[in-house]
């Protein structure tokens, strides 16, 4: 395949990370331009569809972080218009979407997930904040972590470790989602697993450990020079980085996803990994975790996402 393909990198948008996303978008830029391919960076608005109708692309990728990229609203308009696109189709991009969704399927696929609850707002209200909240002390015990059900960047989660911080975590997470998750927390080292398939069949990156100054990888620990370590290949022993990476390649076929994908995961202190959740449209800015996989893989990213870009195009002929 000649690499006179144009390629459009959707970025932007208007979510909470509108800001991460056109970092994203830029840093996919820079790499499929630095591997000789056509690129050009485009908002998802008002002229995107009249642009797409008019000058077709070849391929997208969809560097939208949020909703926008993620929920398979996007993806299916894609589809509409008969575009080709990187990564997952929008009916699977809506499963890994919704967190609770995603993990009762890892739970019938006997992929390790840690119990949850999750919450609409109006139920939380209608039925008494305080007899819910007993409830889910009573079920899950504590420490818990309270995060939206759709969302990512880590906005509006936090990890609650007494029964009496639980009201304000509920509070701060509904100001990002209507429906609150609470999961029961498991102690371990952060590990996120990136997941690529460039013709021979999912494959696992080297893991990457997330070490945050504070403890908890939040939005400003991802994206704040200083929070937070990174080490890629992560710390851990090779019968360990074995599991982590077929739970990882295990949990993105759960889901049926395609060409890429991104595994969240806690390893205890046993070893064990237990998968938090799965991205579909992960970060590629400097602080990002694909692309440190990358790297740690002795790879180059521009060729990757090229290889990625070829796929999509070739299932489009």
């Amino acid at each position: 395949m000649s690499r006179d393909l144009r390629v459009l990198v959707l970025a932007g948008g208007l979510s909470y990370e509108r800001d991460v996303s056109l970092r994203s978008g830029r840093r996919v830029v820079d790499a499929l331009q630095a591997a000789g391919v056509q690129t050009e960076l485009r908002d998802a608005d008002v002229a995107l569809l009249p642009g797409l109708r008019a000058d077709p692309p070849d391929a997208v990728v969809i560097a939208l972080h949020g909703a926008t990229g993620e929920d398979g609203s996007l993806r299916g308009v894609l589809d509409l218009f008969d575009v080709p696109y990187v990564g997952c189709d929008a009916r699977t991009a809506r499963l890994a979407w919704d967190k609770p969704s995603a993990k009762a399927v890892l739970r019938e696929s006997v992929i390790n997930t840690p119990d949850w609850v999750a919450l609409p707002h109006d139920r939380f209200s209608e039925l008494g904040a305080a007899a819910v909240l007993d409830r889910i002390v009573e079920r899950l015990g504590v420490p818990v972590m309270v995060k939206p059900a759709q969302g990512g960047s880590g906005l509006g989660a936090s990890v609650v470790r007494a029964e009496s911080e639980l009201s304000a975590a509920m509070v701060g997470c509904f100001a990002y989602d209507s429906t609150a998750l609470v999961e029961h927390y498991v102690a371990g080292a952060d590990i996120a697993v990136s997941v690529v398939d460039l013709g021979e069949g999912p494959v696992a990156l080297p893991a990457v450990e997330i070490v945050p100054r504070d403890g908890l990888y939040d939005y400003a620990a991802r994206y704040t020079a200083g929070l937070t370590t990174w080490h890629a290949p992560a710390r851990l022993s090779p019968p360990v980085a074995a599991a982590v990476a077929e739970t990882a390649v295990a949990a993105h076929q759960a889901l049926g996803l395609r060409d890429m994908s991104r595994v969240d995961l806690i390893v205890d202190a046993d070893g064990t990994p237990h998968v938090l959740e799965v991205n579909v449209s992960p970060g590629m800015t400097e602080t990002s975790l694909l692309p440190l996989a990358v790297g740690a893989a002795g790879l180059d990213l521009g060729k990757v996402l090229y290889g990625l870009v070829e796929r999509a195009v070739a299932r489009a002929v």
